[in-house]
């Protein structure tokens, strides 16, 4: 996601299309790629701590950066954003 020119922007649509696309409270699916570094992933696993997620780590082949996915039932559009907010503080991530 490139939320770098107008991260409100983006976010505004984000939140529209998740309205128009599922019926709320559901399941969503994060995707963050960080760097290799354990107190980066750690970071991205902390933000969804006591959520019931399901996370899933996966290393690259040259063991630079991890892919993380995460499952889990989200409330409504407005937490999936917070979630996509909070995540975007730790150095290097890219969300998906």
């Amino acid at each position: 996601m490139n939320t770098e020119n107008n991260p409100e922007e983006f976010y505004d649509k984000l939140k529209k299309r998740l309205e128009e696309t599922a019926s709320w409270p559901s399941e969503y699916l994060f995707k963050f790629i960080v760097p290799s570094a354990k107190e980066k992933i750690k970071a991205i696993e902390d933000i969804f701590d006591n959520t019931g997620a399901v996370i899933k780590t996966k290393e690259s082949r040259n063991g630079n950066y991890t892919s993380i996915s995460v499952n889990v039932r989200m409330k409504d559009p407005d937490a999936v954003i917070t979630m996509y907010k909070e995540a975007a503080v730790v150095e290097g991530v890219i969300s998906l």
